[in-house]
Order: C-alpha cells, then sequence, then structure tokens
C-alpha cells in the first residue's frame, strides 16, 4: 500500500570525490522538471579530497522550504553513509546500496531494502567506478516510480559538451540501475513520485540568486578572493563574464580585493566583493576608505562557523555585529540580510541602488545555509526594481574646476563625478576633507562631515526593505528572525497552522538602517519568539536598541547546523501550552 504520493525527503551520502553534488543536483532538476518542489541541503567536511558527503533533498507536490530530519530514502554508496545516517530514517524507509560490497545489517522488516550491484553496472557500462552514482540515481527513480526520460534528459544537459559518448555512457549506467530495480523487487516503496503537469520552475541557490541580481543590476567589476561559503559567486560571475560583459578579478587576497573594487566604484561602475568572515576581517580598513570617500560599494558576507577559521564548511548567523561595527571610526553601512533565494536576487539587485543613491556601503550578510542550498522557486521579475545610480553625473561643463565632491547639501548627498571626465577636477582622501575634498582636519568642519555621512540613513530607511509578516495576522505567537532561518521558520509554520493560526513569522529584512515602528508594533500585539543561528542572540540585542523591547522567548542554535522545521515546531507547542 502506497502511503505517500509526491512527498520525499531523500539522501545521498559517500565518500568525497564521488559525485555526491553533482547526483544531489540531479535529482533536485529531475523532480522540478516534473513541476515538483524542492529543497535541497549538503554537508560536507572542510577537505580538499575524502571525508563524509551528504546532500538531502526535500520534495513535495507543494512548495517546500528545508531540509526535513527524518530521512525517507538513503542512498549509500558506503557503508560509512548507513552507519553515519540510519538513525535518521523514517520507520518506512528504504536504502538503496551496493550489493557486493556493503554489508547492510539488521534493520526492520518495515525498513525496505534495495541491493544493486552498483560499481558491477559501472565498471561494465562506464569502466569507472565512479559512474556508480549514475547507477544508484537510475535505481532511485526506478524505486519511487519516477519518470526516466526527465532523468536521461538532465544527464544530457549536465554533459552536453563532452561528447555524445559520454552524455550515452552515463545515461545507460542509470538505466542499468533502473532496469535492475524494475526487474527485481515488485512491492512498490512506500513514498512514490509523479509529474503534476504544473510546469517546471528553476532550480537555484543563494549565491546564484545573488549573481542573477547583481547582473540584472548591473554590476559591471567583481574583485574576490575565494573563501567557502561565497566561492560559487566568483565561479558564476567568472563563467558569465564574457557573455555579460563585465570584468571578474580574482587578486592575491581579500585586502587587494576590496581596494580594487573600492578603486572601480571610484571609476564609475557598479563594482562588488565578497567573503566569508575571515576574509572579511582583512578587508576592515579598507571599508573605513569607502566610508570616508562615500564610495559606493556592495559586499557579500557569508558566515560560516567560528571564530578564527573556525567551521569552514558549516553554517552560523555569528558576524552580524561584526558587519555593524566593523572599522576605525564611525560611519554609515546599510545591511540587508536576505533569507531564501528570491530575497537573494531582490535585495542584490536593491544593493547596488542603494550603494549608488546614499554612496555608502551595502552589506549582503548571509550564511552557508542560505548561500549554498538550492530551491525551486518562478521566474525572477527583474522589472520589480528599476535601477538607480543617484547622483552620479558624466558630463556638466558648469560645475567646473572647483568641482565639490563632498558639498554640503540638506540630504547629506552630494553629486558624485567620474573622474577624468571633462570640465571636473574630482579630489578626494581617506583623511577628512573639505567639500573639494582637500585635507582638513579642523573641529568644525568634521563635525559637519560627520552629520553629513550619518544623516544619509533617516533617508535610506524610506528604500530599505520592511520587515515583512508570514502567516495569519493575528496568533497566539509571533517568531522573529532574519536571514536564513527564514526557511526552517516557514515550513514550520505549515505544521503549526494546518488548523488554527498558532503562530506567525515576522522576517526582519534590514538591520540597518531598522524598522523600529514596524517592529515595535508587532511585538506589542503578541508575545514572541525570536530564532538566531548564533550564541549570543545578536538580533535579539538590535531589536533591544531599537525599539526598548525585547523578546518573551530566545531559542538559538549554535552547533554550526540549521534548524530543522520539526524542533520550531516542538519549541512553539512547549510555549503555547
Amino acid at each position: 500500500m502506497i502511503d505517500i504520493v509526491n512527498k520525499l525527503n531523500w539522501l545521498i551520502g559517500g565518500e568525497a570525490g564521488y559525485g555526491i553534488m553533482s547526483i544531489g543536483v540531479a535529482f533536485s532538476k529531475i523532480c522540478s522538471r516534473g513541476g515538483l518542489h524542492i529543497f535541497d541541503y549538503v554537508e560536507y567536511p572542510s577537505l580538499i579530497r575524502g571525508g563524509h558527503n551528504a546532500y538531502y533533498v526535500s520534495v513535495e507536490d507543494k512548495e517546500v522550504f528545508s531540509q526535513k530530519r527524518d530521512v525517507n530514502l538513503l542512498i549509500a554508496l558506503n557503508r560509512e553513509t548507513i552507519d553515519l545516517h540510519k538513525n535518521e530514517l523514517s520507520p518506512d524507509a528504504g536504502i538503496i546500496y551496493d550489493s557486493e560490497t556493503v554489508k547492510i545489517g539488521k534493520f526492520s522488516p518495515k525498513i525496505s531494502l534495495y541491493p544493486v550491484p552498483l560499481i558491477k553496472f559501472a565498471q561494465e557500462i562506464g569502466k569507472d567506478k565512479l559512474m556508480m552514482n549514475t547507477v544508484a540515481l537510475g535505481a532511485c527513480v526506478a524505486v519511487v516510480d519516477y519518470d526516466f526520460d526527465l532523468l536521461a534528459s538532465v544527464i544530457k544537459e549536465q554533459f552536453t559538451g563532452k561528447g555524445d559518448e559520454i552524455v550515452n555512457v552515463n545515461i545507460n549506467s542509470a538505466r542499468a540501475g533502473y532496469d535492475y530495480v524494475k526487474k527485481n523487487f515488485k512491492n512498490k516503496f512506500h513514498y512514490q513520485l509523479k509529474k503534476t503537469g504544473k510546469g517546471k520552475s528553476m532550480i537555484v541557490s543563494g549565491n546564484d540568486a545573488f549573481c542573477l541580481g547583481a547582473i540584472k543590476a548591473g554590476c559591471k567589476f567583481l574583485a574576490a578572493y575565494p573563501m567557502t561559503p561565497i566561492n560559487s559567486i566568483l565561479h558564476y560571475m567568472k563563467a558569465k563574464e564574457k557573455e555579460c560583459n563585465f570584468v571578474v578579478v580574482q587578486p592575491e587576497d581579500e585586502i587587494a580585493a576590496i581596494n580594487i573594487a573600492i578603486g572601480a566604484s571610484y571609476a564609475g561602475v557598479r563594482s562588488m566583493t565578497c567573503s566569508s568572515g575571515g576574509g572579511f576581517s582583512l578587508m576592515v580598513e579598507a571599508l573605513g576608505m569607502a566610508g570616508i570617500t562615500e564610495t559606493p560599494l556592495v559586499i557579500v558576507e557569508s558566515g560560516r562557523g567560528g571564530p578564527s577559521s573556525g567551521l569552514p564548511t558549516w553554517t552560523e548567523q555569528g558576524d552580524l555585529r561584526f558587519l555593524m561595527h566593523a572599522s576605525q571610526g564611525e560611519f554609515p553601512r546599510i545591511i540587508l540580510a536576505p533569507g531564501d533565494v528570491d530575497d537573494c536576487f531582490y535585495f542584490g539587485m536593491q544593493a547596488f541602488n542603494l550603494a549608488e543613491k546614499y554612496q555608502l556601503p551595502v552589506f549582503l550578510i548571509m550564511d552557508k545555509y542560505v548561500s549554498e542550498s538550492h530551491k525551486s522557486t518562478k521566474k525572477f521579475n527583474d522589472k520589480l526594481i528599476k535601477i538607480e545610480r543617484g547622483l552620479l553625473i558624466d558630463e556638466d561643463g558648469k560645475l567646473g574646476e572647483k568641482y565639490e565632491r563632498y558639498k554640503f547639501t540638506d540630504s547629506g548627498i552630494s553629486k558624485r563625478a567620474v573622474p577624468g571626465l571633462k570640465n571636473r577636477v574630482v579630489m578626494t582622501s581617506s583623511y577628512e576633507h573639505s567639500e573639494l575634498g582637500l585635507f582638513d582636519d579642523g573641529a568644525e568642519n568634521h563635525v559637519r562631515m560627520m552629520d553629513k555621512r550619518l544623516g544619509k540613513l533617516k533617508l535610506a530607511l524610506k528604500d530599505a526593505p520592511k520587515p515583512v509578516l508570514y502567516g495569519p495576522k493575528k496568533a497566539k505567537l509571533t517568531i522573529i528572525g532574519w536571514g536564513s532561518t527564514k526557511y526552517p521558520i516557514l515550513e514550520a509554520l505549515k505544521t503549526l497552522n494546518e488548523k488554527k493560526a498558532v503562530a506567525n513569522y515576522l522576517q526582519i529584512t534590514s538591520i540597518i538602517p531598522f524598522h523600529s515602528d514596524i517592529v515595535a508594533k508587532v511585538m506589542d500585539s503578541s508575545k514572541t519568539l525570536i530564532i538566531e543561528n548564533n550564541a549570543t542572540a545578536q538580533l535579539r540585542g538590535v531589536i533591544r536598541e531599537n525599539t526598548l523591547k525585547t523578546p518573551d522567548y530566545t531559542y538559538l542554535k549554535y552547533d554550526s547546523r540549521p534548524f530543522y522545521p520539526e524542533d520550531i515546531v516542538k519549541k512553539v507547542h512547549g510555549l503555547i501550552k
């Protein structure tokens, strides 16, 4: 008897180097191509080669927002995978494994076992043991009774460019696994997947979504040094460099990266850099230069477990306070906190507008979880955000040679000219300066310049994305979160509100500037629970500073792993008894 249709929590695990990630992405794609929704999440160690990799995919016929705790189908490419993940299996799960090399051990009769000669088929057809992952994927498609043609089309897409022979070997390897299961296992697995006919959606990661937003926003320059988990931003942008007509530079280190990006922005192009906490630590001195010179700059900082080198391939929301206060002295910066792939795209576009309109650094604070996880989503609508370059001027003979780059204005925003253009001399300095840009350390001038720069945030509040309330307008409890906690919180809301309005969710999207009035109003309407992936409740402190209110309850997780929605459901039920 089939218990569930079009709902599956899937996991493939094995040694690094066996294509775990490529097979995980392929499975997500074939599900999406059949009209199903997916969310996927990957775990891997900080090793060049070796160690255990695990790729989770949650599939449903309705929108799914995060990974789940119980695994329904496990593809084990080695015995270690079974040992590490057997306690995650649901009572009626299935296991696909190599019948000739893996000793399965004892499992409950309710667990469905699918021994398949993965390595044998891989070596016979593909002449390479590594092809066992493709054989296993074919077997998986057969177990859940899904459409093999979708798998074949994804394989063809992935290997196009490597020649027909490579494409055919991979399709034949998958077919061998598929046919073996169909021939040898007659009982239907409890979890079946069927095409919905609703059409396919995009499968993107947070990093990829940001890149798409940056390209649409007219970003023309990226300077970055590799550091997990922003590497895929560098890879994606480099791959699109010629097609989209921009420049990507990988310099010797992060210090050079931010300085080069500041220089490019000073020259008039939309410019950005990116790093994680360790790399951003090296950027901090130059960040102050962007602040005092009022140079627009977009910075993506994607967090991982810290401090120091910490846990390079795991996730944490530990860098918020760092970004808020980094650098010597005081100057304004904007910090946006995207929580899913859609936010990464739209906030990415908006960041470039805000940077140029208010002439200051704009951060997108992310983490490994939102950067690297994939989610199915509808096509982005870049027309929702209009490109605004602010007071950027090019040719205006009226300005003359005594152009005042830092002219005092009511808004605090001065006209920004590009050096080297006709009829103007653009002067600036990393020292405090006059309206012309010349060194001026006078007390009165410094106060006026400080007020000029800091006053921009009051204006920027109207353009910063407002907090978003998800779920019923009134509920017994309001969950407050920022960044990547959005994924498991939204998934938890689906369970919490199945029968009645138990909880809603307030997503804080802009940390600086902060929408105090909106947040305070929501906090006055119900009890509140704040959820953060850090040890010190950093956003809770920010809320207290800005509203003089403290959430009623706090739920923190700082083991470098994301929240599970099941844990949030349990926490909420414990609070509203």
